[in-house]
């Protein structure tokens, strides 16, 4: 646990739960873009986690006194050490709960939380409702209605993540914002990085995101493999890591592209990293936003997202979303066609859409000032 370092207690305490402070995880960013102002405006935040990885986030949170509480079991199975753990976390007199992840964690998280006796619950969803398969329609039943009900206030990254879990309910839309400015093409990157990694005068197909079942990434791999006998100096970079790793590299030897993807694993550049590809390809069977799009076409990049993906990313002409239905293909066939190579001046797309942090600071600060 990481400690208070002498500083005065705020007025209003706020203990956000989630699963790590990892940069990478798209739920940290958007909290932690907004934490600093909000700190600066009488909240004192601490932050429950399932696991807790090093990274400039977790210094930040050490930098304004905050403290860092992890689960003893990261699991997401029941656990009665985790139980306790954040009974004895939530008893510390919070004046406001908001939770940021899904399951079995983030319903003990708001039982123990009313148990206690703690008004404001918040329930943030970063995802719809996943009911692609038997298994997560029962984990939903389980876990996310029951975490709705003893909820009372309710958050979400998009329209569309908001009336999946929520329904009819009131709930407040956070944008993902960013600092847009980081996300702007740079050839100077683009070269360096090209070079590095060698493939400076390959076709770069990119991802982003964890190796995950969400992410569609076996899919990934079937239109990579239709999409090398197109172009066949196409090159395929990942940057993310993930429990399906091996798995994948497997998978991608049985495809015949072993030697033509890169498994980057979790980068700290990413920013930097859509600069040096020429398409973002990210299947992903569901998602609350798709935030890696977002930031993707700031850099200009064409960008080809599943129909699963939220309307709300369309912000540019470079935004394309395909039925999952189509084949590998298909798929393969559409990247092509969409091959360009002017991406200029493209941030201006997402400051438009609301995605500048500089213009929408006050989200959280709005969000914990209705609770009251």
């Amino acid at each position: 646990m990481v400690q208070r370092e002498g500083k005065e207690m705020q007025d209003t305490k706020v203990l956000i739960q989630m699963r790590d402070l990892r940069v990478g995880n798209g739920i940290a960013a958007c909290i932690m873009n907004y934490y600093e102002y909000t700190v600066q405006h009488g909240y004192s935040i601490d932050f429950l986690l399932n696991r807790n990885i090093d990274s400039p986030y977790v210094e930040l949170v050490k930098k304004h006194g905050g403290n860092i509480y992890v689960l003893p079991c990261d699991t997401g199975k029941p656990n009665k050490k985790n139980m306790e753990y954040i009974k004895n976390i939530v008893t510390n007199q919070y004046d406001i709960f908001h939770v940021n992840l899904s399951g079995l964690n983030a319903l003990q998280g708001l039982e123990a939380a009313r148990t206690v006796g703690i008004k404001r619950r918040i329930y943030h969803a970063h995802n719809p409702k996943e009911t692609s398969s038997l298994k997560a329609r029962v984990r939903s039943a389980v876990y996310e209605v029951p975490s709705v009900k003893i909820a009372n206030q309710y958050a979400a990254c998009s329209h569309h993540a908001g009336s999946s879990l929520f329904g009819k309910k009131n709930y407040t839309v956070i944008k993902n914002a960013m600092d847009t400015k980081r996300f702007d093409y740079d050839i100077q990157a683009r070269e360096k990085l090209r070079s590095e990694m060698g493939i400076s005068d390959s076709y770069v197909v990119g991802v982003v995101g964890r190796l995950a079942e969400q992410k569609n990434p076996y899919f990934v791999l079937d239109i990579f493999a239709e999409l090398i006998k197109l172009k066949n100096n196409a090159i395929l970079i990942w940057a993310g890591d993930g429990a399906l790793r091996d798995e994948l590299e497997k998978y991608a030897e049985k495809k015949g592209v072993f030697n033509s993807v890169k498994f980057l694993g979790s980068r700290m550049d990413v920013n930097k990293l859509y600069s040096a590809m020429d398409v973002l390809l990210l299947p992903s069977k569901f998602e609350g936003l798709g935030l890696v799009f977002i930031e993707a076409q700031i850099s200009g990049l064409t960008c080809f997202g599943s129909d699963q993906v939220p309307e709300d990313v369309e912000i540019s002409p470079n935004m394309h979303r395909m039925s999952l239905k189509k084949s590998a293909t298909e798929w393969a066939k559409a990247i092509v066609i969409e091959e360009k190579n002017d991406r200029a001046d493209c941030r201006k797309y997402a400051v438009e859409a609301g995605f500048e942090i500089h213009d929408t600071l006050d989200s959280l600060t709005n969000l914990y000032a209705k609770s009251r």
